[in-house]
């Protein structure tokens, strides 16, 4: 008779290994909340961003402010036989200063394109923080799952080691097949060779998250084992419209470009104006007039303009280009509206499947897979359950677990997606009312 204490042995090491390990206090975790902040203060290509953004603030003043004034030092009607200053009344050392005016309101609409240029930028570092911290969250979610997944093989590999014990136990007092021992042993070849495919996976999706956290691509990365498990009630889409519509930094940003534009098309029609520039100059005189009496010095004003002589070949079609640039930020807008729109279309439909799986998983199929392992258990203990079922069932079990984590990783993912996609935080119903 097969000894019942190696059975129950093993039916207790079934229980363990599906039920939910405890959490170790004292190893360090990297909290998503954590990662999630330093990859804000410390990411390399949103710092670049920023600093882009904080050179083009500094664009508009410039663009606002008149040109440099010209300080001109001149020699007028200077004898070339003699180059004796006195030797000729109208010789002169001339020295003066010019100031070129453009057209009323062209200054203004430089700045005015060059500030919403700035904007834009703005909504550049928002849109790129929007999508570090996604990429952030979907590795982190990832690596959860994988390290899941890790825990579960470990735990799956020591119960298919017991299993093997009990099937060499029984073919030796002759109430077993060798071709048991042999499946065991198979099952348990094909659970390493997972977990080495899965380790590899964890160490690029390790080196991924630090390179998004700016840390050594070799660095540890441990998470905790444990994590709000609960799913949200998924917004209507239209809803999710409406707020990305009004808080999508990417949509926002080509909003300000398309009002850059238009300052410009404006700009572009004031070229069809003059400039002007306006000069003083004071010329020295030396030597003496015919009546003994001192040279007068000069002083000549001067007053140009530019004519648009051939606007038809340049200020017009710097007109016709404008506008085009004009409509084509107009295009972009529409066509990136419907690509936003999909993405959260996209991100909803992935989210609302994971959550109707996460809860069958955890409701229905989890449950009855430990029950028929239990029944299974039960059923080979008194020899009306052959070892293929038994391990069969407890395969099936490990791989429901599995997918159930995976599953649960990829809800939390698609919310993640859909954040960046609305431009934000995303509130539920109740939320919104409070």
């Amino acid at each position: 008779m097969f000894p019942k204490w190696f059975i129950w042995t093993g039916m207790a090491l079934v229980f363990c290994a599906t039920a939910d390990e405890p959490v170790s206090t004292n190893d360090p975790a990297l909290t998503l909340e954590a990662a999630l902040s330093q990859a804000e203060s410390t990411n390399p290509s949103l710092a670049a961003i920023r600093a882009r953004y904080e050179a083009l603030k500094s664009v508009p003043p410039q663009a606002g402010s008149l040109p440099d004034p010209i300080i001109s030092f001149n020699a007028l009607n200077l004898p070339v036989d003699t180059f004796d200053i006195p030797q000729e009344a109208m010789t002169q050392l001339q020295m003066g200063i010019s100031q070129a005016f453009p057209f009323p309101g062209k200054l203004r609409l430089r700045e005015e394109a060059a500030e919403w240029d700035a904007l834009a930028a703005g909504d550049d570092v928002e849109e790129w923080r929007l999508r570090l911290l996604r990429d952030v969250e979907v590795t982190w979610w990832r690596l959860f799952y994988l390290d899941r997944a890790l825990e579960i093989i470990d735990a799956n590999k020591d119960l298919l080691r017991q299993f093997i014990e009990i099937a060499q136990t029984k073919y030796m007092v002759g109430q077993g097949l060798q071709q048991d021992v042999l499946l065991a042993q198979l099952e348990l070849s094909r659970l390493v060779d997972q977990q080495l495919q899965l380790e590899g996976l964890r160490g690029q999706e390790s080196a991924r998250l630090n390179a998004l956290l700016d840390r050594s691509a070799d660095r540890s990365v441990t998470l905790p084992k444990v994590v709000q498990r609960t799913l949200p009630e998924p917004l209507p889409e239209t809803r999710l419209f409406a707020m990305a519509e009004r808080a999508r930094p990417l949509l926002a940003g080509i909003n300000k470009q398309i009002q850059a534009a238009r300052s410009r098309v404006k700009l572009a029609k004031k070229d069809y104006f003059p400039d002007f520039n306006v000069g003083a100059y004071h010329g020295f005189r030396s030597g003496q007039n015919p009546d003994r009496t001192s040279r007068a010095d000069f002083l000549t004003l001067k007053l140009s303009m530019t004519v648009p002589l051939y606007f038809t070949t340049k200020q017009s079609k710097a007109v016709d280009q404008r506008q085009s640039e004009l409509l084509r930020q107009q295009f972009q807008w529409q066509d990136t509206w419907n690509r936003v729109r999909a993405e959260i279309s996209a991100a909803m439909a992935d989210y609302r499947r994971a959550r109707e799986q996460v809860a069958l998983f955890d409701s229905g199929i989890i449950p009855q897979a430990r029950q028929t392992v239990s029944s299974m258990l039960a059923g080979y203990q008194v020899n009306k359950v052959d070892f293929l079922n038994l391990v069969s069932s407890q395969i099936t079990l490990y791989n429901y677990e599995i997918q159930y984590w995976k599953t649960l990783a990829e809800a939390r993912q698609s919310l993640a997606d859909l954040r960046a996609a609305v431009g934000g935080p995303i509130k539920s119903s109740q939320e919104e009312n409070q």
